[in-house]
């Protein structure tokens, strides 16, 4: 039977799942996968369990046929959300059970953060670990409430993704190097920064490994639990808006915007930029730049479901303005394009029309992506030609007519390109790669 390769995204809400099969035979291609699959976390995003949980639960709904044939595995989580175990992965107990989330902004942790990276003279910090809304700041409240507990050496520092890809391998040595940028991993020298390795400890850190390494089989305990075969590879993924990227499959002059439950826009540069919020990773061999906003489409469902803002969105005039100017984080503090940890949401007033309601809730989060393009510009970023749009927000063409409008260039809306499928590219690039160009071994 032939290969099939396997795509998990780990998402802020819940998980999706892409199969994919070979290039070129049916079930293969990006705009038509084999199979998908999604489902909410049966728990809270700051459960580990429910990640683990959500994943067994999912891939149980994919026929065993299928399962059976899937050579490779990639998984890609939020940046930033982050856990301390133990050292064979354990869960610890409270107040350390729980992960801290993707936009927590640990503020107490500025000295302690500044004290360990030092600052630019005359300037703000620029490695995007430098920021309170970072991995690195999550890091350090963990480590204080560790040492509060009474807990000693042999914690380990794990990212949402590369927690369960030690699950998945038994094996939480690894981590991917997209996913460490903002706890200190320094993509440009490849490896930690001084500060971080003496700070944190070397022994918490993750071995990192890049993006699609393969690193190796299943753990046999994890493929029955999968019901995947024990000669599936595990891939080193990447985070959810890189996998985004992946499978939108940009070209030069495009920017991505990444419309999930926080609005995230990407693009290719020659070169690493620097500024606040601002996180350089390497995709496919390329520098990819860009930030990631507190605000996003999930603000919407605090006040509509999914049926009922399809239903508003055909009441909605884009060239027709609200006039308002509403600011719809979900939640006070701002990552990108601005980095402020105190930066209150404006969700009101709210007018009576829900349909002018959402328009105005729509035009604060276009005007949020328009920022982030032109912050981009300044930093460096070449023009923008387009934009291609990927997530749920995607499936908006009324969405898509305002951000159009509001940023002067075509924008393309491909909802079926999900960062679950661009990890199954993933995956199926690297085991081609390592079946065709095998490393030579003493």
């Amino acid at each position: 039977m032939s290969a099939l390769f396997l795509g998990v995204d780990l998402g802020s809400s819940g998980l999706r799942l892409a199969v994919l099969a070979e290039a070129g035979s049916s079930g293969g291609q990006p705009d038509d996968p084999l199979l998908s699959r999604q489902s909410p976390y049966p728990g809270r995003l700051e459960e580990p369990d429910a990640w683990r949980q959500g994943l067994i639960e999912l891939l149980a709904t994919v026929p065993e046929a299928i399962r059976h044939r899937v050579r490779a595995i990639a998984i890609d989580g939020t940046s930033g959300t982050l856990l301390a175990c133990g050292a064979d992965g354990r869960l610890l107990a409270p107040p350390l059970e729980q992960a801290l989330p993707y936009h927590l902004a640990c503020t107490e942790q500025t000295g302690a953060i500044t004290a360990l990276l030092g600052q630019p003279s005359g300037g703000p910090p620029s490695h995007p670990a430098a920021s309170a809304s970072g991995s690195l700041a999550r890091a350090l409240r963990l480590l204080a409430l560790a040492r509060d507990a009474g807990l000693g050496p042999g914690l380990l520092l794990r990212h949402q993704a590369d927690w369960l890809m030690g699950w998945l391998m038994d094996d939480w040595r690894w981590g991917e190097e997209g996913n460490n940028v903002r706890l200190g991993w320094d993509l440009e020298q490849g490896t930690w920064l001084p500060g971080v390795a003496s700070g944190l400890g070397v022994e918490t850190l993750p071995q990192i490994r890049s993006s699609g390494s393969l690193l190796g089989p299943l753990a046999p305990a994890s493929a029955a639990c999968l019901g995947l075969s024990e000669e599936c590879q595990v891939v080193a993924g990447s985070t959810d808006a890189n996998a985004a990227v992946l499978a939108a499959d940009p070209q030069a002059g495009d920017g991505i915007a990444v419309l999930g439950t926080t609005l995230v826009l990407k693009q290719f540069v020659a070169a690493p930029l620097a500024g606040v919020g601002l996180s350089n990773h390497r995709v496919a061999g390329r520098w990819l730049a860009g930030g990631a906003s507190n605000a996003g489409a999930g603000v919407l469902r605090r006040f509509f479901d999914d049926e009922r803002i399809a239903e508003l969105s055909r009441q909605i005039t884009p060239d027709r303005p609200t006039g308002l100017q509403l600011l719809p984080l979900s939640r006070k503090g701002e990552r990108f394009p601005v980095d402020d940890p105190e930066l209150e949401p404006i969700l009101e007033p709210r007018p009576v029309s829900d349909a002018r309601y959402l328009q105005a809730l729509l035009e604060g989060l276009t005007a949020i992506e328009a920022t982030g393009w032109q912050r981009l510009r300044q930093l460096g970023a070449p023009a923008l030609q387009r934009v291609i749009s990927v997530g749920g927000g995607a499936c908006n063409s009324q969405w898509r007519a305002l951000r159009s409008r509001a940023l002067g260039i075509p924008v393309l809306n491909r909802p079926k390109r999900t960062a679950a499928l661009g990890m199954a590219l993933l995956a199926r690039a690297s085991f081609r790669m390592e079946i065709e160009s095998p490393p030579l071994r003493p």
